[in-house]
């Protein structure tokens, strides 16, 4: 059975396209992808985020861990509530995912995961705090 998001029934009534998405009942489009590419350049269109995965990063070593973690100046974000897209990469450089880091405090982040990969993801980063010796708390 696949989990359903808050605005499931909304998309339904909607008449969009479901999938599976990592094991979730997601629209792929609502009919013509022209007709709704160009709804959302002449006004605008919505993402259902509903199914991603939030990840709090806490520590002295938040900044420092993104650092590494990720391919993007974690330096850039200054101003609590920004954000920035990023990947994450493996010892070869290769990507594992991509993910929206939050900056909240210098000891606190938010990072947004695909709900589908959250465990990998997770069991990755827990793994390189370990390995790096680094003091973050990752929940």
């Amino acid at each position: 059975m696949l989990k359903k998001t808050v605005l499931n029934a909304a998309h339904r009534a909607l008449n969009a396209r479901m999938v599976d998405f990592g094991g979730w009942d997601m629209p792929v489009n609502y009919g013509s992808q022209i007709e709704e590419h160009h709804a959302v350049r002449k006004d605008c269109g919505m993402f259902d985020v509903s199914h991603m995965c939030p990840v709090d990063l806490v520590g002295a070593d938040c900044r420092p861990f993104l650092s590494r973690l990720v391919a993007n100046d974690v330096a850039k974000l200054t101003v609590s509530g920004k954000a920035l897209y990023a990947a994450m990469l493996n010892e070869a450089g290769g990507v594992i995912d991509d993910l929206i880091i939050y900056f909240l405090t210098d000891t606190k982040f938010r990072l947004v995961v695909n709900a589908g990969t959250a465990d990998k993801d997770l069991a990755w980063m827990q793994a390189k705090a370990a390995e790096w010796k680094m003091d973050v708390s990752i929940t």
